[in-house]
């Protein structure tokens, strides 16, 4: 899959040093896949669920949300935000 907002990733990851590994073996599942589907994509992350019309990774033991628009037809996964387990709940990302 192609990978694009990886800028938000790299952010997200200056300013938690600790989530480097947790989202560089994300970053990886995702483009070494080909996911054609929700039941596709959901072998490879069981907790990944969709809210609203965006997709919610669960990643590093559940401390970090990566917040994706995923297009199955053009192989590509968008990032648009990712955020602190408390910073999702708060739901500013909604918006």
């Amino acid at each position: 899959m192609r990978l694009i907002g990886l800028n938000h990733v790299e952010e997200f990851k200056l300013k938690q040093p600790g989530s480097r590994n947790a989202l560089d073996r994300w970053v990886r599942l995702i483009r070494e896949n080909d996911f054609k589907s929700i039941a596709e994509l959901k072998r490879v992350f069981p907790s990944a669920d969709y809210a609203g019309t965006k997709m919610v990774f669960n990643v590093g033991g559940n401390k970090i949300r990566c917040i994706t628009v995923i297009e199955y037809g053009v192989k590509m996964v968008v990032v648009t935000h990712v955020l602190t387990h408390k910073e999702y709940d708060r739901g500013k990302w909604k918006v």
